[in-house]
């Protein structure tokens, strides 16, 4: 921001008011973001469905995860065959004491469950891609005229930026608390009280973060392309297109 400043501040007089014409201001591009997921509400709805089921997905894992460590810690020998019988890879007989925290911390998700989380946060950020290239199609005519009016091609890169980062933060969010919640339910029915009894808010807040920074960093890496294409466009071509 202090080199914008210093910048304008060694143009000419012309150049400077051209400059602060063109140069928006951050909030107008977060207004203009706001605005047009509002108007396009249903297609962000589309997004923003396919990154909850994905996300909720990967926060069930993760959940499921820290909801075995903590049945796993309590020692309870019907709870371990409990556990085995849910999928995890565990020994019949436990470990001494000094060695159980040690396999907690190795429990995980299985190279099948990961793979199928890979496939599905694939499958989401392909989905985002496609329908950020419609939209990039369906505002054709807005882009031009944006730039017509002087809009420089990283106001329209953060438009789109903006927008994908509201509806990856909104996915990410819903997407993880569904599946930390169906998480919990599931080892509920499955080893009774101890699911919860062995959480902590510190492994679940963990839980949370990462599926919002996936969630998010989808959503972002989805939108690059089509955003790229979007500021790239040159206004005649924008205004020629029809709808």
């Amino acid at each position: 921001m202090r080199q914008e400043r210093n910048g304008l501040a060694s143009m000419p007089t012309g150049r400077r008011k051209i400059a602060r014409q063109v140069v928006l201001p951050f909030r107008i591009a977060l207004a203009i973001s706001i605005k047009s997921i509002r108007v396009r509400f249903l297609r962000s709805l589309v997004t923003v469905a396919s990154l909850v089921l994905a996300v909720a997905f990967l926060s069930f894992i993760l959940a499921g995860t820290e909801v075995a460590g903590g049945v796993l810690a309590t020692g309870d020998a019907h709870l371990r065959l409990a556990l085995q019988g849910a999928g995890y890879d565990l020994p019949t007989v436990a470990p001494p004491p000094e060695q159980a925290a040690a396999e907690v911390a190795r429990l995980g998700a299985s190279p099948k469950e990961r793979w199928i989380v890979l496939l599905s946060l694939l499958v989401c950020t392909v989905g985002i891609v496609n329908a950020q290239l419609m939209a990039v199609t369906e505002r054709f005519r807005e882009i031009g005229t944006m730039k017509c009016l002087g809009a420089l091609d990283r106001f329209v890169l953060r438009l789109f930026l903006l927008e994908a980062g509201m509806q990856g933060l909104a996915g990410a969010f819903i997407g993880a608390l569904c599946g930390m919640a169906g998480a919990v339910l599931v080892g509920l029915v499955r080893y009774g009280g101890a699911a919860v009894a062995g959480l902590t808010f510190a492994g679940m807040g963990r839980v949370l973060l990462v599926s919002m920074a996936v969630g998010a960093g989808l959503s972002l890496l989805g939108v690059v392309y089509p955003a790229v294409v979007a500021a790239r466009m040159r206004p005649v071509e924008a205004m020629r297109a029809q709808e």
